[in-house]
Order: C-alpha cells, then sequence, then structure tokens
C-alpha cells in the first residue's frame, strides 16, 4: 500500500490512482481523436515514471504503471465518445482531487499535481503538429495546465 493513502476513503484512492489515465485521455482525445502517436506516449510515460518519478511518487506509479494500457482502453470505452461529453466527465472527476490532495501530504500533492501536469503536457506534444511546430492544438491547450485541479503549491 501507499503510505500516503493511509486513512483515505476507498474513492478518495480510486480517483488518484485514476488521475493519469484521466489526464491521458483528456489531453489526448480534447480534439475527438485520441491518436496512436498520443496512446503510446500516454503508455511509454506511466513505464518511465515507473522508474524515473520524483521519488516521493514512485510506489505511487509502479502501482499506476501496472497494467496501464488496459486500463486507458476500458476508460475510454465507458467514456463518451465525443470529446465535448467525455471532457466533462473527465473534469468533473479530476476535480474530485481537489478534496483529495489535502489529505495525502503537501509534498505527496504537489508532486502529483507537478507530475500530472507534466504528463497533459507531453501528451500534447505526442501528435507533433506542424512538421513537429505548433504541436500543441488549440483544444489540447484549453486543458493542458490542468486548471480544474487547484494548485498545491498555492495552498
Amino acid at each position: 500500500m501507499i503510505d500516503e493513502f493511509e486513512g483515505l476513503e476507498q474513492e478518495e484512492i480510486d480517483i488518484l490512482l485514476k488521475a493519469p489515465v484521466l489526464v491521458c485521455i483528456l489531453i489526448a482525445g480534447a480534439d475527438d481523436n485520441i491518436d496512436k502517436s498520443e496512446f503510446r506516449e500516454a503508455v511509454n510515460l506511466a513505464q518511465i515514471k515507473q522508474r524515473k518519478a520524483r521519488r516521493s511518487l514512485l510506489n505511487y506509479y509502479a502501482e499506476v504503471g501496472k497494467d496501464f494500457e488496459d486500463k486507458m482502453k476500458i476508460l475510454i470505452n465507458n467514456l463518451p465518445v465525443k470529446a465535448q461529453e467525455r471532457n466533462i466527465e473527465i473534469v468533473k472527476e479530476l476535480e474530485q482531487l481537489n478534496k483529495v490532495f489535502p489529505k495525502v501530504g503537501k509534498k505527496f500533492g504537489r508532486d502529483l499535481y507537478s507530475s500530472l501536469r507534466d504528463m497533459a503536457k507531453k501528451i500534447a506534444e505526442a501528435s507533433g503538429g506542424i512538421l513537429g511546430y505548433m504541436s500543441v492544438g488549440y483544444e489540447e491547450s484549453k486543458y493542458i495546465e490542468l486548471k480544474m485541479i487547484k494548485d498545491p503549491h498555492k495552498q
């Protein structure tokens, strides 16, 4: 078990473990199309973060990374097909982190928030744009900063 999860309700643990998958789907599918490069980048990031995350997040990403690809596929299939509807649902779920972050300790909350934003940026850049320039599309840019999650650094 992840030490920071001690004392949390199961729903709170679930949203923490689901957050990276939700962020990946939100950003990759913001333009109504989750392309292969974005999907591959999400799976690749999950694998990398199991080895190279901030020390406080290594156990967390070891748990999150288990069957990450399958988790993404299942969640994509369970969410609305249209980006507009899907994004509303994902944003509502990610907003739940605002109630959970204060319960997991400042360092863990701050590190996870920064890590999720880093993931969002890398997923957004994965599809390449025009010849690799302007790689973050308009729809992705609306979500890349994860404004639905309050910055734990400022609390």
